[in-house]
């Protein structure tokens, strides 16, 4: 049985703390790969995305990544590392 090997992307959220006010890498991916997700949420009150640590970005397709590093390469912050 064969296992596919995926690429690993690790994301430095340190560095990467307003992910959807960004977006750069989400626009760049011609796979789709990464999603961005709220973290804090408080009832009845929208969550500010210019807010550092109110969203997270995930590598959620991972298995569609296909290691161009097109995201690494637009990333501002120098967040992303993708490892093939």
């Amino acid at each position: 049985m064969v296992i596919p090997m995926y690429p690993k992307i690790e994301i430095d959220r340190s560095k990467c703390t307003v992910p959807f006010d960004c977006k750069r890498c989400l626009q760049i991916c011609p796979q789709a790969v990464f999603d961005v997700r709220p973290i804090k949420m408080t009832r009845l009150v929208e969550t500010d995305r210019k807010e550092p640590g109110a969203y997270q970005l995930f590598a959620l397709y991972r298995d569609k990544c296909t290691g161009c590093d097109q995201c690494v390469v637009v990333c501002p912050v120098d967040a992303l590392r993708v490892i093939c």
